[in-house]
């Protein structure tokens, strides 16, 4: 099958202590990487699922010493693993877009976290449509938290605006959607989403994909029958 675009997943190792810790408490720290973990193990099952996609990962932490290495290990050899790269998450974003396009030349790309373990391949791929059809030179899929789980571009070198916009703050995606017009694209929408930074957040997302390891991993934590 012919590839049309790449799907880049930027990823933190789930390293207890250093993952999702603003998920503690009623998580301990271990239970907060364990969560992590899912969520990334979930995020790969669903983009190495979705067609016409070659799948990258962006990498940081050690991988070694995370919640579920041996799983994650498996997990990240169905795809291209490449180092984040940057002083800070703007620009080890951008550095992921622009070191895609230098193995994946003229290939669009669509951009996630691991935060949202509730993708689906059908959602992946409708929500790069627009810009493999031409319809759109970018797509911005905001999250419930004033932020965004998903950018696609036609050009991953556009990517480079992120480098001037502040992230993880409540009108990130506003910020971002007015750098990327600001250089002349034209930007279309992808679906809201949730993303998961506190407990009340996984709980949510869990409810709406009850079936996948992160689901269970948070009713661990909630000390619910896992059945």
């Amino acid at each position: 099958m012919t590839a049309r675009f790449c799907l880049l997943v930027v990823a933190k190792a789930p390293v207890p202590g250093f993952a999702k810790t603003r998920l503690c408490p009623p998580a301990t720290a271990a239970q907060a990487a364990d969560i992590a973990a899912a969520a990334l193990l979930d995020t790969l099952d669903a983009v190495c699922a979705t067609p016409e996609a070659v799948p990258v990962v962006a990498l940081t932490g050690d991988l070694g010493s995370a919640a579920s290495a041996g799983e994650l290990g498996r997990a990240l050899r169905r795809t291209t693993v490449i180092a984040q790269r940057g002083w800070d998450f703007g620009a080890r974003l951008a550095n992921a877009h622009a070191d895609v396009a230098a193995v994946h030349a003229g290939l669009p790309v669509l951009q996630i976290g691991m935060d949202t373990p509730q993708v689906t391949p059908e959602l992946l791929g409708a929500s790069i449509e627009p810009v493999l059809r031409g319809v759109h030179d970018a797509v911005l899929g905001p999250a419930e938290d004033g932020g965004w789980w998903g950018l696609g571009l036609a050009d991953p070198h556009h990517a480079q605006v992120l480098t001037g916009v502040p992230m993880s703050q409540d009108d990130t995606g506003v910020r971002t959607r007015q750098a990327l017009a600001a250089t002349g694209l034209g930007v279309g929408p992808a679906a809201r989403l949730s993303d998961v930074d506190t407990i009340a957040d996984a709980v949510r997302v869990a409810a709406e994909a009850p079936h996948g390891r992160f689901a269970t991993a948070v009713r661990a934590v909630e000390g619910r029958d896992v059945a």
